[in-house]
């Protein structure tokens, strides 16, 4: 029977084991470039035995950045930082997995350990952002994005094209276009988002195109073999929660017939405020409808922390792959530790070989 530890294959990628490490924005980089920090991060992410690592989301684009510190892959002189640490994943046994984001309206902020808040227009680093209408995330703030052109959507979805040829350069197998969290492409798709009145704004087609013809241009430089994934913002919570869930299994059909092989299902947060129902698990549930009525293979996270329950939630046939993101920064041996809380035979085997040797006797 299928669990958290069956190695799990799509295209001509297999994973050791179903256990994800979340993309994570570290907000390490300067002027995209990965470092010191980004190397060590991801190395211990690998080491610590999960099957794929995905790489933190990386602009586009600077002016697609959250912050001044974003990873970014918008130059091929950013490309030797991300495969160094392409290979150290690799290296430790993990497959190494890459977000391509871009953050519309959500762009140009400081850091959240600051605040988070826009960087003040006396700050010479900062910009204005893009987004399909000139809406701010935050309602009354001078934060005011600009109203993308045909020739901004037309530009930014090239960008795209060429961060995915550059991260295949880097060494990814495994690429994830970032379409939730109120960045660019959930803010293309939301009725609360997007008040264009041209073809990319009004009805679900429309609204769903920017985020189609996107994965167009990426599927046109990824190879075939490979896979390719959305994260897609699958509900917007509110009173509108069921007809956003149903207009986005929709769009994944769209999606999966423009090429998609993965959904990495996750909310929406389009506006401020959003009423999540946080809680343990949460969205395994729209993930597993996801999975049913889309026949996609499905991963989600949110609040997935126990072994037992992750186990399950493959098992049953509800997640092909489970996420976890802050379980991981606390432990990133947690894969271990769930290896010891399954009874599987021998744990120490989604560990690299010299842990796995000093760990043989692993009830001492």
């Amino acid at each position: 029977m299928t669990s958290l530890f069956t190695p799990y294959t799509l295209k001509d990628v297999t994973l050791r084991n179903r256990i994800v490490a979340s993309p994570m924005c570290q907000y390490q980089a300067r002027d995209g470039l990965l470092n010191e920090w980004h190397q060590t991060h991801y190395e211990t992410l690998a080491k610590g035995g999960v099957g794929l690592v995905m790489v933190e989301a990386t602009a586009v684009s600077p002016r697609g950045r959250i912050t001044l510190g974003d990873a970014g892959l918008w130059s091929d002189s950013q490309i030797s930082g991300f495969a160094s640490v392409a290979h150290s994943i690799k290296a430790a046994g993990a497959v190494a997995g890459i977000q391509l984001g871009h953050a519309g309206r959500k762009a140009g902020c400081i850091a959240p350990w600051q605040g988070g808040a826009p960087l003040p227009e006396s700050d010479p680093h900062a910009w204005q952002p893009i987004a399909p209408s000139a809406l701010p995330f935050i309602p009354g703030t001078p934060h005011i994005p600009g109203e993308m052109t045909r020739q901004d959507i037309q530009r930014t979805q090239h960008d795209f094209a060429r961060a995915a040829v550059r991260a295949l350069e880097a060494g990814f197998e495994w690429l994830e276009l970032h379409f939730a969290h109120g960045f660019l492409g959930q803010s293309f798709l939301s009725r609360r988002a997007n008040f264009r009145t041209d073809r990319y704004g009004g009805d679900l087609e429309n609204r769903a195109r920017f985020l189609i013809e996107t994965v167009g241009a990426v599927k046109r430089v990824w190879p075939a073999h490979l896979p390719l994934a959305v994260r897609l913002g699958v509900v917007e919570f509110g009173q509108e929660a069921e007809q956003s869930l149903s207009e986005s299994i929709q769009v994944l059909d769209w999606l999966k017939g423009a090429g998609v092989d993965f959904v990495d299902v996750s909310l929406a947060l389009s506006t401020a405020g959003e009423p999540v129902p946080w809680a343990p698990n949460f969205m395994v549930p729209y993930a597993e409808k996801v999975r049913a009525e889309t026949g996609l293979p499905v991963g989600t996270g949110w609040m997935i922390t126990d072994a037992r329950r992750a186990d399950d939630f493959v098992r049953n046939g509800q997640l092909d792959l489970v996420c976890f993101a802050r379980s991981l920064l606390a432990n990133p041996h947690w894969p271990f530790q769930a290896a010891r809380a399954l009874n599987i035979q021998n744990p120490s085997a989604v560990l690299p070989t010299p842990y796995a040797y000093w760990l043989q006797n692993w009830a001492s």
